[in-house]
């Protein structure tokens, strides 16, 4: 056989078999494609499994693969949601004719919107209270400061009271030392002898002694004369009542002396 003839063999052989490949297509095409009643079922069975779609009222019809939906649902997202279910395999098309409750939707966006505003006045509320305790903090604070502020302001001034206290107490102890010392110094003036000199106790001593000396009574008499604080005290013996007299006489008479203690006795001149 020659190469054509092979050619024309084939051709002849592929014309023959085309028949039966389209009918072996067209029974496998038959066979893949699921009846309505199969389709229906599928199709409601997943709108019953759906959660979203429990509490609604759907019809399911399906002709020569198109799945038509019909009933009631309450909101236009369940109404979505049916037909996004409804396209299983096999379905070529979904008409979706579903009604949507109007009331029941605005009940729900009532009791949405009721959540919200719960939600808004919350947070509203627990925003006021942050703002309370953050004021009730702040007033606290400014209390406290105030409080340390005044009890400091006490202090200083209990301290700057004690101090001016003390400081008088200073300055009046001061003074009555001064006062005091003036006031010995008026008095060691007030004794001083016509030449100046300071008179002390045996300054008084000294003066009586030599004074006594001259005194015409008191000759033969033997005095002793002490002096102390400016007090003098005469003991001893005199020849006379006069004589003894004469003694104590001069000693009150003799600058410095404050008071005289006049212990003479009276005995003959030996």
């Amino acid at each position: 056989m020659t190469f054509r003839g092979w050619i024309a063999a084939l051709s002849l052989v592929g014309l023959a078999m085309t028949p039966s490949a389209a009918r072996a297509q067209a029974a496998t095409a038959q066979a893949a494609k699921v009846d309505d009643s199969t389709l229906k079922t599928r199709v409601e069975t997943k709108l019953k499994s759906s959660a979203a779609l429990k509490e609604d009222t759907i019809n399911v019809g399906v002709d020569n693969g198109v799945v038509t939906l019909s009933g009631t649902v309450h909101s236009l997202a369940q109404k979505t949601e049916a037909a996004r279910l409804a396209k299983v395999d096999g379905v070529s098309n979904v008409e979706n004719k579903l009604e949507v409750d109007s009331a029941t939707e605005k009940k729900m966006d009532a009791a949405a919107a009721k959540t919200d505003h719960a939600i808004d006045k919350t947070a509203a509320e627990t925003k006021k209270a942050a703002g309370n305790t953050k004021d009730a903090a702040a007033t606290a604070a400014d209390k406290t400061k105030d409080a340390t502020t005044k009890a400091a302001d006490k202090t200083k001034d209990a301290t700057a009271k004690t101090a001016d206290k003390t400081k008088d107490a200073t300055a009046n102890a001061a003074g009555k030392s001064k006062d005091a010392g003036d006031k010995t110094v008026d008095k060691t003036k007030e004794v001083a002898g016509t030449t100046g000199e300071v008179i002390t106790d045996t300054w008084i001593t000294t003066k009586l002694k030599t004074d006594f000396v001259d005194e015409d009574t008191l000759k033969g008499s033997n005095i002793n004369v002490d002096t102390n604080n400016h007090i003098v005290t005469l003991k001893g013996t005199v020849t006379s009542l006069a004589g003894k007299n004469r003694a104590a006489e001069i000693a009150k008479t003799t600058k410095g002396v404050h008071s005289v203690v006049n212990l003479l006795t009276i005995a003959p001149k030996s």
